[in-house]
């Protein structure tokens, strides 16, 4: 990591700090649009075990538990992760949420091929590096079990923001404080290199809105 990536990353972790704490609860307590997908081709490739990077406060952490999943929910940001274990107790499903406090840039703290799904709602898009998505992906292939599948969405560089703000190089761009790392179309392909890609689905979120891709992976079954 360079220093200026380091500066970049102990800026947007004390943002996201600041945010979470003048904004419980932020995104409210619906699910994303995402993680009602991804429940639904989780379930339907028999996973149990959910693994959720870059959870925040949880409400899609929340909803994969209450839909009968055990999930193990990670953030860089501390508060977030306090009101998703207030809200896991709230809603009776704390028996199936643990919540860690993990930056992405560092192995993730789970043995290899311990969990059956992987979710990530607009986790790499952050002040992520090229280098450092690829490091992300091979952590989130080791963790997998064989067969296992990776639900996650970007930003990509259709977005009305791409090009736009305080430029960090690498396709980032930051607006309000928030830094974010525009994928194209080739950063999907080289990220789904080894894996079988299932499906690049475009949507739209938000005011904007923001352009968003969902892309869902699978681990090949023989992978070891």
């Amino acid at each position: 990591m360079t220093e200026h990536d380091g500066d970049l990353a102990e800026a947007q972790r004390a943002h996201w700090q600041d945010t979470y704490t003048a904004h419980p609860g932020m995104y409210g307590e619906q699910p994303s649009a995402p993680a009602v997908h991804a429940a639904t081709v989780f379930r339907a490739a028999g996973a149990r075990d959910v693994l959720e990077l870059g959870a925040g406060h949880g409400r899609d952490a929340l909803f994969l538990a209450r839909e009968g999943f055990t999930v193990h929910a990670t953030d860089f940001s501390a508060t977030g992760l306090d009101q998703l274990r207030d809200a896991a107790r709230a809603q009776g499903v704390d028996e199936r949420v643990t919540a860690s406090v993990h930056d992405v840039r560092d192995p993730l703290p789970l043995a290899d091929a311990s969990v059956d799904a992987v979710f990530a709602h607009m986790l790499l898009c952050m002040a992520l590096s090229t280098q450092q998505l690829h490091a992300v992906v091979g952590e989130v292939r080791r963790v997998l079990r064989p067969g296992g599948v990776f639900v996650y969405t970007v930003r990509h560089t259709g977005d009305a923001h791409h090009g736009t703000g305080i430029a960090h190089g690498d396709d980032i761009y930051e607006h309000g404080g928030f830094a974010v790392h525009f994928f194209p179309r080739r950063l999907v392909d080289d990220l789904a290199a080894g894996w079988r890609l299932d499906e690049v689905h475009p949507f739209e979120e938000g005011d904007l809105p923001r352009r968003l891709w969902r892309i869902t992976q699978t681990l090949p079954a023989d992978d070891a």
